[in-house]
């Protein structure tokens, strides 16, 4: 265990202000303890991830280009700045850095932590995903084999679905013109806590899925909590997808999402909210039926212009995106996917 610690999170900015936030606690578990670690000493390991102990008003201070901005943390540890920018910034990953410079417990801390935030780039498309059941296998409608599986499996032990690291590739270079350099932004947003922020990243990493900023559910700090992880409210996911789309109320967006829990509904309240902003909807079927009431709020979405794809396995989503014209024809082409074959498809 580390004593002190400063996590960052990417960040994000518009052309009028750049948020970013992270945790000040009091210790933290090496990271590199969740993706060796097996057995006994994994479930430790875990269950110290889900018991940290998180410092209240600690003092930081973010430095962005010209900009030096000084703040405390949230009673969780949490920090958020949202800092109004008056410099358009290009497009693309830019470094920033915070330092915790305070006196916590008796000694004087100094720590700088580095990261990167996200500017959109321009033309294409946003994409907004859920992780768990949407691109890693996690059960989430079974509470009992979804802390199993946590619990036995290592993040290098952890699977993605068969392709759709492929189907995310190719909606990294959804709508872009030749001239329109860059690709698309990504957001991962879930109902998994904070306290998994460095195993979802490295999973990303791992298995090839575009680099993405994370915003999760606030963090959890008890054994009983951890019992209920990724559970409860799903309130806070609607909340951060309108925050998104409100952010950068220009951009057209794609969302991913499965059956197994409410994403669907929130989709649906989405896509009434900002009726002009979303071009396609895709739902992962996570059981071997598809669910009549999701079936119905899809059409329900469908009915609103918006395309949508319930699909079983990530090879039909892909085949949708290329038939709808959202990846184009050369795209899929130049990415040469094996085992998927495109029938007839008009350009």
């Amino acid at each position: 265990m580390h004593s002190h610690e400063l996590k960052l999170y990417r960040g994000y900015a518009n052309t009028q202000e750049v948020v970013v936030s992270g945790h000040v606690f009091r210790r933290y578990p090496s990271s590199q303890d969740l993706y060796d670690r097996k057995g006994f000493r994994y479930v430790r390991s875990i269950f110290r991830l889900f018991t940290v102990k998180t410092i209240e008003n600690a003092r930081i201070i973010f430095k962005f280009g010209d900009l030096k901005v000084e703040t405390r943390t949230l009673s969780d540890g949490y920090f958020r700045f949202a800092i109004p920018i008056s410099n358009e910034l290009s497009s693309g990953w830019h470094n920033f850095s915070v330092t915790l410079d305070d006196h916590i417990d008796g000694e004087d801390v100094t720590l700088v932590r580095k990261d990167v935030l996200l500017v959109p780039s321009r033309g294409g498309y946003t994409v907004i995903s859920d992780i768990d059941d949407t691109f890693l296998v996690s059960y989430s409608s079974n509470m009992l084999k979804k802390l199993y599986v946590m619990l036995t499996k290592n993040v290098e032990a952890r699977t993605p679905f068969e392709d759709v690291a492929k189907h995310y590739q190719l909606l990294s270079m959804a709508g872009k013109a030749e001239d329109n350099a860059g690709k698309n932004t990504f957001f991962y947003v879930s109902s998994s806590e904070w306290n998994l922020y460095d195993y979802i990243n490295r999973f990303i990493l791992k298995h090839d899925l575009p680099l993405a900023v994370l915003k999760l559910k606030k963090i959890k700090n008890s054994l009983g909590d951890f019992m209920m992880t990724g559970s409860g409210s799903h309130e806070h996911k609607q909340t951060k997808i309108e925050h998104i789309i409100t952010f950068y109320p220009k951009n057209t967006f794609i969302l991913l999402g499965d059956d197994s829990q409410h994403d669907p509904v929130i989709y649906e309240n989405i896509c009434k909210i900002f009726p002009q902003n979303i071009k396609a909807i895709y739902i992962r079927q996570t059981r071997k039926q598809p669910k009549t009431e999701v079936t119905e709020r899809l059409a329900n979405i469908e009915n609103l212009g918006v395309r949508v794809c319930y699909f079983s396995h990530s090879s039909e989503a892909i085949e949708h995106s290329v038939r709808e014209g959202i990846v184009s024809r050369k795209a899929f082409e130049n990415f040469q996917i094996e085992n998927i074959a495109l029938p007839n498809l008009e350009e």
